[in-house]
């Protein structure tokens, strides 16, 4: 049989919590995936951890991407779009590095399969979804920060005291480095820049 016809799929289990089961999540994939005919190649699991933890704090996820990369898997399958990912921006990434590599992707609560023509416009649809959430996202920062600066409210860092500054700029003359002055006074290193730059 060719790579065509069989499937290599790899399938993606996530709970966040200890007491929850992967289990059930197996179970269900396995078998859709007997009844489509793929051939399941690997299991990557990541056990009582948040889908809001970024990559590098799930191994499961990174070892599943890393099959991806490595070509050795044509689609993973996952039980829902929330065991992936905490947003919208998160998934269509995510999908977009299967398709950067020739995979697809099958959510089985969301019934999403984008080896269809659906799955596909659907995929497309929540791209749009996303620059529509990052929209919304940058929107609702400018209309804060602009309702500070109405109030009155300072934005930005807060400013050193004029006693530190004098003290920033006394040690800055004796020679004494950037990091030292940041740390002997308890201040970012930002700030000793801003000042040390001021004067």
């Amino acid at each position: 049989m060719s790579r065509k016809t069989v499937r290599r799929v790899a399938l993606y289990l996530r709970v966040s919590t200890s007491e929850q089961t992967t289990e059930n999540q197996r179970r269900e994939l396995q078998a859709v995936a007997e009844k489509a005919g793929w051939e399941v190649v690997a299991v990557f699991e990541d056990a009582g951890i948040s889908g809001a933890k970024g990559r590098d704090q799930r191994p499961g996820y990174d070892a599943m991407l890393k099959a991806v990369t490595r070509r050795e898997v044509d689609m993973v399958a996952a039980w829902s779009a929330d065991r992936l990912g905490r947003s919208m921006a998160d998934l269509v990434a995510f999908l977009g590095e299967l398709h950067a590599r020739g995979a697809d992707l099958y959510l089985h609560q969301q019934a999403l399969d984008t080896t269809t023509p659906s799955g596909r416009a659907m995929f497309q649809m929540m791209g749009v979804f996303a620059e529509y959430e990052r929209a919304m996202i940058r929107e609702r920062v400018n209309a804060g920060l602009a309702r500070a600066k109405a109030e009155g409210k300072k934005l930005g860092r807060p400013t050193v005291g004029a006693e530190t500054e004098a003290r920033i700029k006394e040690l800055r003359a004796q020679g004494m480095g950037m990091l030292k002055v940041a740390k002997t006074l308890g201040v970012g290193v930002s700030a000793v820049q801003r000042v040390s730059g001021g004067g």
